[in-house]
């Protein structure tokens, strides 16, 4: 069965990121896939420590994160899943720092350090991500997020495969926008937007984990065996 594993970088459960992942996993579901959502907010981890360990001539970590801890099983299944689909809202400009975090161990394990920057993932894992943001359209053109957003999609696709994204603008942030400082924002506006324009990100969503969830090719394993055991091609 095919295995398609979302991560929620949002420090919330039922909000717009989390809710936008969950359609993706209905999508994938569609197709009779097996799905699991990670909260990384739940987790004990931190980001690349530089240990280079995965990248150690004949290392026992070679092309693996040797860091011990709550990201490490997660990190396990991921290797073994047939699809990865990615969530975070825009905090400061960024994905979150649990989410860049998250994205340093997945990635840097991976990555070889040759002229052609190969990677160690020896077979294709179709990836995507779900961006949220409270910014509008205009204010995410002025902030040029979309170069971002394409930058950390061309890594995903050099590791690991095919890769797509899509963001979702002008997000609901409070319930109650009474309650908070927040006079830049129209509550109605958002209100309406909530109620007409949300829900066909969702069927985006759905569309998105319908794609990734299509049964793939035969695997060959998660590391190239030529190279896992000690750190160079016998």
């Amino acid at each position: 069965m095919t295995q398609v594993i979302a991560i929620n970088g949002s420090p919330r459960k039922t909000w717009n990121t989390a809710t936008l992942l969950g359609h993706a996993l209905e999508g994938a579901k569609s197709l009779e896939a097996d799905t699991e959502l990670v909260h990384l907010y739940d987790l004990g981890y931190k980001g690349c420590t530089s240990c280079f360990s995965c990248k150690l001539v004949g290392g026992k970590s070679y092309g693996k994160c040797a860091l011990q801890d709550d990201l490490t099983p997660v990190l396990e299944r991921i290797r073994n899943a047939d699809a990865l689909i990615l969530g975070s809202p825009i905090y400061v400009g960024t994905a979150t720092g649990e989410m860049r975090s998250f994205l340093e161990r997945l990635v840097f394990p991976y990555l070889v350090y040759d002229a052609a920057r190969s990677s160690l993932f020896s077979r294709k894992m179709p990836t995507g991500f779900i961006y949220t943001m409270g910014a509008d359209e205009t204010r995410v053109k002025d902030m040029a997020y979309e170069a971002q957003f394409r930058l950390t999609s061309s890594l995903l696709e050099r590791i690991f495969g095919p890769s797509e994204w899509f963001m979702v603008t002008d997000t609901l942030q409070f319930e109650d926008y009474s309650k908070y400082v927040s006079s830049g924002f129209d509550p109605e506006t958002k209100a309406r937007r909530r109620r007409e324009v949300f829900p066909e990100d969702f069927k985006k969503a759905f569309e998105m984990g319908k794609r990734l969830g299509k049964k793939m090719p035969p695997r060959k394993g998660g590391i190239d065996t030529r190279v896992a055991g000690n750190g160079r091609e016998d």
